[in-house]
């Protein structure tokens, strides 16, 4: 099946199952608010996706745990022969179900109570990040549960893995958490990852083994240190598997909101993944992956996010230098995304390690010589880690419409892309949606993932087009983004204009103090000749206060200069415009 098959798939069964869910939502009216309605719809979601799953080895469960609760068996036996007649890594031993719960409407609070307690540790925990319990307090309260679990138990809400892959299940999820989302004013920076850029990712990570993965399948490792409800893993594993169907990928993956950490989890134990390597926390103040390495990272931190609440952690981590995750330097505190790019260069695995990431363009410039955000780049340039970096085309993401970049980092660069860096702009390079979604006016189709592959892929200097669709590479030597910053100094003069020495040495005269940005491929020296004494012939450098730096000056180094309109034209058109205005009023007053 190709992208855009599905991609039609998925929007048809994101809009029959997103609908309906909707329609339920009608009857929480005046008893929640609405950016509240996500506390019941999310919850009720997860479970009724559980209940379907086990439907058809409901009894066989409930028949061997009656069976071993009378023969005194421990719990580690239980839970091993229930998932195993489960046929997932979880199970629910009550006699309920979503249509049992509805025969029985007066007692509908405390059966529903028994059912929730009936699910195995595993599905315990996520419940419990939805702290569901008070919900279905107030749900009880107001007389909604019973009608709640019939709309979601209605034919037309099965979600049973037979009827909805995981891979759709799980964008359902995301269009859900969107729309909810849009009460909360979200910041720019707390925004969804759709399908298609997630498809370009993937095939970024794996362009250089892609070949060989069809050939002989592969076991890989895979982390998304921000991982939301796990899309971009379970994009990553999809894209394997359809390479060859015995590619095994083992998901790991960190996450804070408590809501879409439970789906997420939810989302691994549905499809019998590595539900253990779901964890909860603040990958930036609670590494739950600390000595571990990956294969591949794929991952949108947020962005234009401080990180004030983890100051004290990051700081402590900072301070054991590149022993910790944030040897290189610290960003503004104001903005934390360099700081998840540096925790994913620390787990990528050495000789081999990819990662794709999404940043703002902050990333690529904010900071002086010798600061946070500057050394860090410094550090990721210098050392080798940096294959490419893709300007993506505005308006492609749901909340927000700015400019954004893949940084495409690697410890396993090949030889031909040894000490280079690879740019590509693809901001010309996207189809325009018939129905906008938030801010998402734009989509990577299947010819623009190609497109821009072949860009990425072909690693030279040059502008690759399919119809209306651009893109445009550019490769640079790593030093090419680095600069010494130097402070040029001017003499204080006596009246003959000499300067004046002290224990032999010029003083320099504060308010005349200057700084020159000089490219590390340049000759400071030259520079000088060149660019300086010409105008100051007293100038001097105090190379003392050198300060290195690095910035990527993307727009710069694709910009396209159009020269301004004649004023030979301009004056053309007024003429013609005037001609224009005397024939209107002459037909509308004679």
């Amino acid at each position: 099946m190709s992208m855009n098959e599905r991609q039609k798939q998925t929007n048809t069964n994101i809009q029959e199952k997103a609908n309906l869910i909707w329609e339920g939502a009608t009857h929480l009216v005046g008893l929640f608010k609405p950016h509240e309605y996500g506390k019941v719809i999310l919850p009720l979601t997860v479970l009724k996706r559980f209940d379907d799953a086990l439907a058809p080895t409901k009894q066989a469960v409930l028949d061997m745990k009656k069976k071993l609760d009378a023969g005194g068996v421990n719990e580690q036996i239980i839970e091993g022969a229930l998932t195993r007649i489960s046929g997932y890594r979880f199970y629910n031993t009550s006699k309920f179900d979503f249509a049992k719960l509805l025969a029985e409407p007066d007692s509908i609070a405390d059966n529903f109570d028994d059912y929730l307690k009936g699910f195995s540790a595993n599905v315990a925990d996520i419940i419990a990040r939805f702290e569901f319990a008070k919900t279905v307090d107030t749900m009880v309260e107001g007389g909604v549960l019973f009608v709640m679990i019939q709309e979601f138990n209605s034919s037309k809400a099965d979600m049973s893995p037979s009827k909805i892959t995981s891979a759709d299940m799980g964008y359902i999820f995301e269009e859900l958490i969107r729309k909810f989302s849009e009460s909360y004013d979200e910041q720019a920076g707390a925004h969804f990852t759709s399908r298609d850029i997630i498809y370009l990712m993937t095939e970024l990570l794996i362009s250089p083994e892609k070949e060989e993965i069809r050939k002989n399948g592969c076991s890989k490792t895979a982390y998304d240190m921000a991982m939301g409800t796990s899309q971009m893993l379970g994009c990553l594993t999809e894209r394997l598997q359809d390479l060859n169907e015995e590619a095994d990928l083992t998901c790991f993956g960190q996450e804070f909101n408590p809501e879409t950490y439970a789906i997420a989890k939810a989302d691994m134990l549905i499809k019998d993944g590595n539900a253990s390597g779901m964890m909860y926390g603040d990958t930036l103040s609670q590494d739950k992956f600390s000595g571990y390495e990956f294969d591949y990272i794929i991952s949108n931190p947020p962005f234009g996010i401080d990180w004030k609440r983890e100051k004290a952690e990051v700081e402590a981590e900072a301070k054991r230098g590149y022993d910790g995750r944030f040897g290189p330097g610290l960003p503004a505190i104001s903005d934390g995304q360099m700081l998840f790019m540096l925790n994913g260069v620390k787990k990528l695995k050495k000789g081999s390690g990819r990662m794709t990431i999404i940043q703002n363009g902050s990333s690529l410039f904010t900071g002086d010589a010798g600061s946070g955000p500057s050394e860090i780049r410094r550090y990721v340039i210098n050392d080798d880690l940096v294959e490419a970096i893709v300007q993506l085309p505005t308006d492609l993401f749901y909340n927000t419409g700015i400019s954004t970049y893949i940084w495409l980092i690697t410890k396993g660069k090949e030889m031909r892309r040894s000490g280079k860096v690879q740019l590509i702009d693809a901001s010309k390079c996207f189809v325009k949606r018939r129905k906008n979604i938030g801010n998402k006016r734009v989509d990577l189709d299947e010819r623009c993932i190609d497109l821009i592959l072949k860009a990425y892929e072909s690693f030279d200097d040059g502008v690759y087009e399919d119809g209306e669709l651009i893109v445009e590479s550019k490769v640079y030597d790593n030093d090419f983004f680095g600069f010494t910053k130097v402070t040029v100094e001017t003499p204080i003069c006596d009246e003959t204009g000499r300067p004046i020495l002290k224990k032999g040495k010029q003083q320099p005269d504060k308010e005349k103090s200057d700084n020159e940005i000089i490219p590390l491929q340049d000759d400071i020296d030259e520079y000088m000749k060149k660019n300086v004494l010409p105008y100051n012939p007293l100038a001097y450098l105090d190379r003392s206060k050198d300060k290195i730096g690095y910035e990527v000056p993307f727009t710069r180094l694709f910009y396209k200069f159009v020269p301004p309109v004649s004023s030979e034209d301009i004056f053309a058109e007024i003429k013609a415009l005037e001609a224009e205005e005397t024939v209107l009023m002459e037909e509308l007053f004679g």
